[in-house]
């Protein structure tokens, strides 16, 4: 179990974590999502003990991370893909790990099998690395000594979408084995799949935390997105009934709840593809819940461009 308990960190006058307290259980992945800035990457660290806390304190298993003997055992960590030299190969840097962590020689191929690196990537150098292969390798270092703690911060960041799945199997199969997996990320989409929980931080504050549906619980879904075999026979039917009906991609935006839609269309029979709501949903809420630390100044869907007629050029 990883626990924060009233964290603060303060940098002079700007305080980059300002009171966080929440826990992550074990057997459970922990989504902490935040616009970059907000201070996922600061509570990492200090998790850790890569930065020292103004305030507060973070246990994990009830020790701080510095009385952990041999930490790496019981708490892998990936902050920086990118943070190992340079000028040594994947496979070096796995061998001195295993060798600090006291582990077999054997650990480093089962590692290298484990993230798909083969016998010749895993000769080259760093600094020859793509970003993927290099968070292939910080995930692999992490896993090394088989620990029940994984402290990840943007994990997904340079892997392809077949790497991203993979890497949402591996995290969740690992949960469901027992272990603690503490997820960083923006990606809202990613971790809305594989994560159990989430915890939303904004300017350094707990804006929200909770399952999925506790979070999205009392939105108001009000307009769908739906798509048809026949989208001209549903738009029809809708349009009979009242409901403002308008193209939308390969389907239909329609002024009306996702359960109504779904009613309707088994009173027609007719067959749906797709539908989901197109307002209430988790990116909407997380951009309300930090619309104060956004750069950009979000316009609202109806005011958003039309999609390109087909044959249009991208």
């Amino acid at each position: 179990m990883i626990t924060v308990e009233g964290l603060t960190r303060k940098y002079g006058a700007f305080t980059a974590v300002d009171d966080v307290s929440f826990v992550c259980q074990p057997g459970r992945v922990t989504g902490f999502l935040g616009p970059n800035g907000a201070g996922k990457t600061t509570t990492m660290r200090v998790m850790v003990g890569l930065t020292p806390p103004t305030a507060g304190r973070v246990t994990i298993g009830g020790h701080l991370y510095k009385d952990i003997p041999n930490p790496g055992r019981h708490v892998g960590v990936l902050l920086d893909a990118s943070a190992q030299h340079a000028g040594r190969t994947g496979r070096e840097i796995l061998t001195i790990g295993a060798q600090t962590m006291g582990l077999p020689a054997s650990r480093v191929d089962e590692m290298l099998a484990l993230v798909s690196l083969d016998a010749t990537e895993s000769k080259r150098r760093l600094r020859n690395y793509s970003l993927g292969m290099k968070q292939r390798l910080g995930i692999a270092h992490a896993l090394l000594g088989d620990p029940s703690v994984l402290i990840l911060d943007e994990p997904a960041n340079g892997l392809d979408p077949a790497g991203i799945r993979w890497m949402r199997g591996l995290l969740k199969s690992y949960a469901d084995r027992g272990g603690t997996v503490l997820l960083s990320s923006h990606l809202l989409h990613e971790v809305e799949q594989i994560a159990d929980e989430m915890i939303l931080i904004g300017r350094g504050k707990i804006v929200a935390s909770g399952t999925k549906d506790e979070l999205l619980a009392g939105s108001e879904h009000t307009t769908s997105l739906v798509t048809a075999l026949d989208n001209e026979l549903l738009a029809k039917a809708l349009r009979e009934k009242g409901v403002t009906v308008t193209p939308a991609g390969s389907g239909l935006r329609v002024e009306t709840a996702p359960v109504e839609v779904g009613r309707l269309s088994v009173e027609q029979g007719i067959v749906l593809t797709d539908l989901r709501a197109a307002d209430g949903g988790l990116e909407e809420l997380f951009l309300s819940l930090t619309e104060d630390t956004q750069r950009e100044a979000i316009a609202p869907a109806a005011a958003a461009p039309a999609a390109p007629t087909q044959g249009a050029q991208a």
